[in-house]
């Protein structure tokens, strides 16, 4: 007789991965064989991931229709089955599957809206966190500013996309009162999603100068260095001004400085 743990294994197994083997063995038929009764709870399962998918990619769901979704969700479930507990975990994967997903390849923006959709989801479950202490900042010794790491709040994100992925976004919401033309041409979008104290999630369409700054500072690089790649991307950046703004609204919530 196999131990609790293998049994545990070989039903998630059987169920996620569609290995049954000589699983279905292990389960009492009454009523139904063990075979079927394990189609009805891989098919409630698939369903139930199914309708996570759908609740984090709303718009990804609305802008390819419910059958193709629900085909794409299929696949990838088979692909990236859920490895937690938590289903607010699982759909990490997703616009990267869509990128290489051949029956979408014509929907060249697609992956980008699920990354939106994606940060969206991270950004509105993400931990809160204090303001940075501005008093500690301003300790700081100006020959020593330069070495400062710079921490964006847990609830915010950094995306950059080729097409207009926040517009897409915005006339594919519910009751959306304008014009719903969506021209792809118009260009492509950096952006800042953050959520703030009030759990209002903001949308920033950010300059390249700002966009840099913070993504320099995200990727552990230090003032100077994040700085220098600001004024390069845009070299009419008021970069004090938009330090400024993203200590005041919460955007950067902590520092350190190395070696002290």
């Amino acid at each position: 007789m196999p131990r609790l743990r293998e049994l545990q294994l070989g039903l998630v197994s059987a169920l996620l991965d569609g290995d049954e083997s000589d699983f279905a063995r292990h389960i009492r038929a009454v009523g139904l064989p063990g075979a079927r009764r394990l189609q009805v709870y891989r098919n409630n399962t698939v369903l139930g991931l199914t309708d996570a998918l759908a609740a984090v990619y709303p718009v990804t769901r609305r802008l390819v229709g419910a059958e193709f979704f629900q085909y794409a969700a299929a696949q990838y479930i088979t692909r990236h089955p859920s490895r937690s507990g938590d289903l607010h975990e699982f759909g990490e994967h997703f616009p990267l599957f869509l990128q290489s997903f051949a029956p979408a390849a014509e929907l060249a923006y697609l992956p980008d809206v699920a990354r939106l959709e994606w940060a969206y989801h991270q950004v509105f479950h993400a931990a809160s966190h204090p303001p940075l202490d501005v008093a500690a900042l301003a300790r700081v010794p100006a020959d020593r500013q330069g070495a400062l790491h710079f921490q964006l709040h847990p609830a915010a994100r950094l995306l950059e996309s080729a097409f207009p992925i926040l517009r897409i976004w915005q006339v594919n919401q519910d009751n959306y009162p304008g014009d719903p033309t969506v021209d792809l041409a118009e260009g492509g979008v950096k952006l800042l999603i953050v959520r703030r104290e009030n759990l209002d999630i903001e949308f920033q369409v950010l300059e390249d100068g700002e966009f840099s700054l913070l993504r320099a500072l995200t990727t552990d690089g230090d003032f100077a260095m994040a700085c220098e790649q600001a004024m390069a991307a845009q070299p009419t950046f008021d970069l004090p001004a938009c330090f400024q703004r993203c200590v005041l609204q919460g955007t950067l919530v902590a520092f350190r400085l190395p070696g002290s």
